[in-house]
Formats: C-alpha cells, structure tokens, sequence
C-alpha cells in the first residue's frame, strides 16, 4: 500500500499571501467608496448647514478624507 503525502506549505503561504492582498484591495474599494458617498451628502447640503458643521463648499474634499482614511501626518 503507498500513502502521498502532500506538502502544504508553499501552497498555504502563497494562500495567505492572496488572501491578505484581496483583502486589502476589499478594504480600499470600502474605504473609497464611504468616501465618495460622504462627499456626495455634503455637497446635497446648503451653504448655512455647512456652516453650521464649521465646513465650507471649497472644505468638503478634506473632510470627507479625513472622516474616513483619518488624519494624515
């Protein structure tokens, strides 16, 4: 009787490492995706609500950016 034995190894890091990069690339397409609809709500709001939030039309970019990929140094 012959037994195969099978080696897991490379195939299970080579299986990590696409897991890990599909994973990443999931997570920006959400990222992107929050920050567009975040941009698309305050650009529907009006001058004096967006004042109200201490925002200005030309400041919407920027913070869209930062509610969603945070403060960047």
């Amino acid at each position: 009787m012959a037994f195969a034995t099978e080696k897991h190894g490379a195939t299970s890091a080579l299986q990590i490492e696409i897991s890990a990069a599909v994973y990443a690339l999931m997570t920006r397409i959400a990222d992107y995706r929050a920050y567009r609809r975040t941009v698309a709500e305050l650009s529907k709001l009006g001058n004096n609500e967006l004042a109200d939030l201490g925002l200005s039309r030309s400041g919407i970019i920027a913070a869209a950016s930062e509610a969603v990929y945070g403060t960047r140094a």
